[in-house]
């Protein structure tokens, strides 16, 4: 009862102060958890996730020593920009899932990332992988993740997740909502910014992500994943992430497409 006034109390105080702005845009800046709520939950949903094989076939790093080498490397590459918030507290680890159909990837509150072998065999450069990447890694650093969870599953079910009292169903269920998670609006252009500003200070071209919309468009796709949503409209947001690496004055234009063909072709 209590977390429920505390909760109907930061809504009031946020649309009190913030009355110039959109109630959307204040609503979904509210996150009710701390950021060690955000490590705990993140734990535990990992834990659920590599558990499930057939849900999340985890590629085995054993004889992919290479490809983790690699994947590891651009974490680490946007880790060191200088612009993750949580660049110490959170575990950012990161684990690629063997499934080549699916052109996916997304990031547990406490940044635990996951990278489908599909999204990486789609893609065409380096910079591009570190784009989309980047965009995951700003939904959990940015806490829009946690954020929107709640409005999901309630306060109390992922609190009952974070006490480590797991109902297994219900561990399941957000780990597999995870992957397929739908921000807001105000969400996906935030994380679309933080990719660039990651990658701004980087060797990177810092519009990478924008390869990847321009790819899916010049393929027709129908059928887009999930982590990278439809609103705004993808040329929207090619030009919206370009102008803001433009705008940054960003100098960065490795792509790395030998290195990353070179990785497409280790992946079994």
């Amino acid at each position: 009862m209590q977390t429920r006034i505390l909760l109907l109390s930061l809504i009031i105080s946020a649309f009190t102060f913030n009355s110039c702005g959109s109630l959307q845009k204040t609503v979904d800046d509210i996150n009710i958890f701390s950021i060690q709520d955000d490590i705990a939950l993140g734990k535990q949903v990992s834990q659920q996730i590599e558990s499930d094989p057939k849900q999340f076939p985890i590629l085995p790093e054993r004889g992919n020593e290479e490809a983790y080498r690699y994947i590891r490397s651009i974490t680490q590459k946007i880790l060191n920009s200088g612009k993750v918030t949580y660049k110490s507290q959170f575990a950012w680890q990161v684990k690629i899932i063997q499934d080549d159909k699916t052109l996916n990837a997304f990031c547990t509150p406490g940044g635990y990332i996951y990278v489908y072998t599909g999204l990486i065999k789609f893609l065409d450069s380096e910079d591009q992988l570190a784009g989309v990447m980047g965009h995951e890694i700003a939904h959990a650093d940015q806490r829009h993740s946690t954020n929107q969870m709640t409005k999901i599953y309630g306060i109390d079910a992922l609190r009952f997740i974070i006490t480590g009292k797991q109902d297994p169903g219900l561990l399941e269920q957000i780990a597999i909502g995870l992957a397929s998670l739908k921000f807001s609006r105000n969400h996906e252009e935030e994380a679309d910014e933080y990719s660039v500003r990651y990658l701004c200070p980087t060797e990177y071209k810092a519009d990478g992500a924008a390869g990847f919309f321009i790819k899916l468009q010049s393929k027709g796709s129908s059928n887009p994943p999930e982590f990278l949503s439809t609103h705004p409209d993808p040329g929207n947001r090619i030009l919206s992430i370009r102008g803001r690496a433009q705008t940054m004055g960003c100098k960065g234009d490795n792509t790395n497409v030998s290195e990353y063909n070179r990785i497409k072709k280790l992946l079994p």
